[in-house]
């Protein structure tokens, strides 16, 4: 799993019916003190996050493992919306 930001959506009218209903982010992976990083993913959402939320996104196998992704065409899905990060006793993210 990654952490990571959402900082955009994708339309494409066209695509795999496997995809149809799905909503695409474009998730920009973040450092646990929560500075950007120059990575980024598109992944499918499957828990209703929205642009400028904090997320854990799950890649590889493990993306087609959720019920909004079994079977699919797809190799990135968001999975959480964090709350709250706490790394070594500290909060270090409170949404």
């Amino acid at each position: 799993m990654t952490l990571g930001k959402v900082v955009g959506t994708i339309v494409a009218t066209r695509k795999d019916e496997k995809l149809v209903g799905g909503k695409l982010l474009v998730v920009q992976e973040i450092a646990l003190d929560g500075k950007p990083l120059d990575r980024y993913a598109v992944a499918v959402d499957s828990v209703g996050a929205g642009v400028g939320e904090v997320v854990l996104v799950a890649t590889g196998s493990s993306a087609r493992l959720t019920n909004a992704t079994k079977d699919r065409p797809v190799d990135a899905v968001v999975m959480a919306i964090v709350d709250t990060m706490e790394v070594n006793g500290e909060t270090i993210f409170r949404k």
